[in-house]
C-alpha cells in the first residue's frame, strides 16, 4: 500500500489565538471545502475541538463522479493554540492522519498542514492515486488556501504551497 504526503503552508496575517479558534471550530471545515463537494457534517460537534471528539460529515470527495462518502475523523491530538492532529476512522481511504500546526511568525501565524494517505485495494486503486486524487487534493487545499487569505485578509500574500509526493 502506496503512502502519500501532502504538504501545504501559509501565512496568515492574524495573531495565533485568532487562527486557533477558527481551525478549532469543525463548523469552518465546511467553509474552506470546495462547494462541490457537498461537506455536510452529520452530527452535531461542540464550537471547539478537542481530543477524542468523533466529527461525522458526507461530502463528494470526486465531483467527476456522483457518490456521496460517509466519513467519521476523530481527533487524535490537541495542544492549542499550536498543533492538532484527526485521523480518518471511517471514509473513501485506507489511511488518513491529518496534522494542522499552527506557528508564530513575523507577519501573523504561520499554518501548515502534514496529511500521510494511502487508498485501499492497492494495487488496484494505485492508477486512480495519480490520475484522480492527487489532483483533487491540490484542488481541494489550493481552495482552502484562497479561501484562507479571502478570509483573513491576506488576499495579497504570496502563493501558498502545496506538494504532494509518495513516501
Amino acid at each position: 500500500m502506496p503512502i502519500f504526503k501532502l504538504e501545504a503552508a501559509q501565512t496568515l496575517p492574524t495573531e495565533i489565538d485568532a487562527a486557533w479558534q477558527f481551525f478549532s471550530d469543525p463548523h469552518n471545515l465546511a467553509v474552506i471545502t470546495p462547494p462541490e463537494m457537498r461537506f455536510q457534517i452529520t452530527g452535531e460537534p461542540p464550537p471547539a475541538i478537542h481530543a477524542g471528539l468523533i466529527i461525522t460529515y458526507r461530502l463528494t470527495p470526486l465531483p467527476i463522479l456522483p457518490l456521496r462518502v460517509a466519513w467519521a475523523t476523530e481527533i487524535a491530538q490537541v495542544n492549542a493554540p499550536y498543533y492538532f492532529a484527526d485521523d480518518q476512522i471511517a471514509g473513501p481511504y485506507a489511511l488518513w492522519h491529518h496534522e494542522h500546526h499552527f506557528q508564530e511568525v513575523e507577519n501573523g501565524v504561520l499554518a501548515t498542514d502534514h496529511v500521510h494517505w494511502s487508498l485501499p485495494l492497492d494495487p488496484i486503486s494505485a492508477p486512480i492515486a495519480n490520475l484522480a486524487v492527487v489532483p483533487q487534493l491540490r484542488h481541494i487545499f489550493g481552495f482552502r488556501a484562497r479561501k484562507l487569505q479571502e478570509l483573513f485578509g491576506a488576499a495579497n500574500a504570496r502563493a501558498p504551497t502545496v506538494r504532494i509526493r509518495p513516501l
